[in-house]
């Protein structure tokens, strides 16, 4: 029998015993009022091979920035895993999407290590990032039963430009765009931090984030499958029927934010954003858990196959997805 993400994580649970790890139930670890948390990405799995090097380098800054935003955490600097294969040419533009990702969010490289790819071998490409905490530190355990679940952007734009490039590598737009060069939120995650009961980001779909964070807090989550963001992009390409929304909320790669505020706090009416910034009440939790349950025009429905994404040992189409 092969063994899943699952499996593997539930044996290094047992090794990261130390305070700072979480238990590893979130996707950052804290310890000394730093934010610390690691990611990969692979040529394949989560960023296509025709993809253009800069926009790869500029995901890998991006998702990792991610987590800390879920984590109300400020950025300050990164160690950098390169792998280097061929002539070097998508190495150094690669690293020019780095740079740029890292000028635009304040975000110094301090280190890293570099290795020599066999020809051929798909790249595989690691970014850690550092950040300071704020003086709360959101967790996905700490929801509590009558929290409203908020999103804070819009679902299915990367998901939705993912299956335009496989349709048609040479596709553009803004659904493109997105998935190549997400957007960290880092100002509402900061901004929600210290209101969060728990916060995460959206990044292997929200269906399956939510039943984790449903998981981790011991609550039943609701999402109600009309109230999840979507784009006018993604409305224009896909429509906002059923199959979108659902297609929307299990695609995943989204870096959107997910959090359990306390009932009665609109962050819409509560905090200051920049301008533009979308927050969506999709859903509750409640005593009766863990466990997840979506619902569309007021009726439960059954739950997809599929959530989201999960690692396996097997091979799949590329998705974008998050350890």
């Amino acid at each position: 029998m092969s063994l899943g993400e699952f499996d593997h994580i539930e044996r290094l649970r047992r090794l990261a015993d130390h305070p700072a790890a979480l238990g590893l139930l979130d996707d950052a670890a804290v310890l000394d009022g730093l934010v610390i948390t690691h990611d990969s990405i692979a040529e394949g799995v989560h960023f296509l091979s025709s993809d253009p090097p800069a926009s790869v380098g500029w995901k890998l800054v991006a998702v990792n920035l991610s987590d800390l935003a879920a984590k109300g955490a400020e950025p300050l600097a990164a160690l950098m895993s390169l792998t280097i294969s061929g002539d070097g040419e998508w190495e150094s533009a690669f690293i020019d999407g780095i740079g740029a990702a890292c000028e635009s969010y304040g975000l110094a490289l301090i280190g890293g290590d570099t290795i020599a790819l066999p020809d051929g071998a798909p790249r595989v490409l690691g970014l850690t990032a550092i950040g300071r905490a704020g003086e709360k530190v959101p967790r996905r355990t700490g929801g509590k039963p009558g929290d409203r679940l908020w999103i804070v952007g819009t679902l299915g734009d990367s998901a939705a430009g993912l299956a335009k490039l496989q349709s048609d590598e040479d596709a553009t737009g803004p659904l493109v765009d997105i998935y190549r060069r997400p957007i960290p939120l880092l100002v509402p995650g900061k901004a929600l931090g210290p209101h969060a009961n728990a916060m995460m980001d959206i990044s292997d779909g929200l269906l399956i984030d939510a039943r984790r964070m449903a998981q981790a807090s011991g609550c039943a989550a609701t999402i109600d499958l009309d109230a999840i963001p979507l784009s006018n992009a993604f409305f224009a390409e896909r429509g906002g029927g059923l199959s979108a929304r659902m297609f929307a909320a299990t695609g995943g790669d989204d870096y959107a934010l997910l959090a359990a505020l306390p009932a009665g706090f609109d962050p819409a009416l509560s905090l200051s954003s920049p301008p533009g910034t979308r927050f969506s009440c999709v859903g509750t939790l409640a005593a009766d858990g863990p466990s997840l349950s979506v619902t569309a025009g007021s009726r439960q429905i059954e739950l997809p196959e599929h959530l989201g994404h999960e690692h396996r040992g097997n091979s799949r189409p590329p998705v974008a997805d998050r350890p």
